[in-house]
């Protein structure tokens, strides 16, 4: 294949002015929170840039486990530990409101047939009758 513009995928590429370091607590029962630190290209922290704390939980539905993450406006650990159950509630209840959603657009949607005789052929279903042509 002849190397075109065209069939050329993009290169992947960090944006140095969005990094940040993770820091990782959990309770292992309830869920996770993610401290995301700003830091430079160099790993010096951004005081310039607000530390994100990142919930993260599991519920469980008829289909299977569900995953939530979900931003916890904090500034400080104790904070977001405070807010995780709230945060939590309010990240269920979104995402329930998207279920449903997406079952209400699933069933307005318009079932269109597929064109042509389908998998019998011409006319139909095979004869059974008693009238045969020769």
């Amino acid at each position: 294949m002849i190397d075109t513009p065209q069939n050329r995928t993009p290169e992947p590429e960090m944006d140095p002015k969005s990094l940040y370091r993770e820091e990782i607590f959990t309770d292992r029962k309830m869920g996770t929170i993610r401290r995301l630190i700003p830091v430079k290209d160099d790993g010096a922290t951004d005081t310039a840039r607000s530390t994100l704390y990142i919930g993260e939980a599991q519920i469980m539905t008829p289909m299977g486990t569900l995953p939530l993450n979900f931003e916890i406006p904090a500034q400080s650990l104790q904070e977001a530990i405070a807010k995780f159950g709230p945060a939590t509630k309010k990240a269920i209840e979104h995402a329930m409101q998207e279920l449903k959603e997406m079952r209400r657009q699933a069933s307005s949607s318009i079932v269109i047939p597929q064109g042509g005789a389908g998998p019998l052929g011409p006319g139909g279903l095979p004869g059974g009758g008693k009238i045969k042509l020769p």
